[in-house]
């Protein structure tokens, strides 16, 4: 049982796969619905404060860079990222947070907590708000994978 657990935890970590594939593989190894979520989320939520933390000193070292490409690339993601940042912050005002939510909570391919957290990050939203709404939007995306993979769309349908 730990051994299957340890692999949906690993599986949940992993960007672009995330609790989108950590969720049918439970599924497939015979886990028990609530503990396929609840360790999916946990795997899926624990490189979020990381992401956030360090995606954008990343980006503010490669704009210090000695390779002219880096550098060009990490300029333009921050300047972009706090010209959107601005722009969404005047017309939107929290509503941003619903939308990055939503983002994370559907389900497809590259719209998860890893994207979800560097979004945030590059557009330097409020860490709080970012974590609340991306830990959120991974609640959503991991109970609709749950409808999917254990068959509850058949219970109700």
């Amino acid at each position: 049982m730990l051994l299957k657990i340890f692999i949906v935890l690993v599986v949940a970590m992993l960007p672009v796969i995330e609790l989108r594939g950590a969720i049918p593989i439970a599924a497939s190894i015979g886990l028990p619905v609530w503990l396929a979520l609840i360790v999916a989320m946990i795997g899926n939520v624990i490189p979020m404060p990381f992401i956030f933390r360090f995606g954008r000193e990343v980006l503010e070292k490669g704009a210090k860079s000695e390779r002219k490409r880096i550098r060009k690339i990490c300029k333009w993601c921050i300047k972009k990222g706090n010209k959107g940042s601005e722009k969404l912050e005047a017309k939107t005002k929290n509503s941003i947070y619903i939308a990055l939510l939503l983002f994370v909570g559907i389900p497809l391919p590259g719209t998860g907590a890893w994207t979800g957290t560097l979004a945030a990050t590059f557009l330097n939203l409020d860490y709080k708000k970012s974590m609340i709404a991306v830990g959120c939007g991974t609640l959503l995306a991991g109970l609709i994978m749950l409808a999917i993979s254990f068959g509850l769309f058949d219970l109700i349908f």
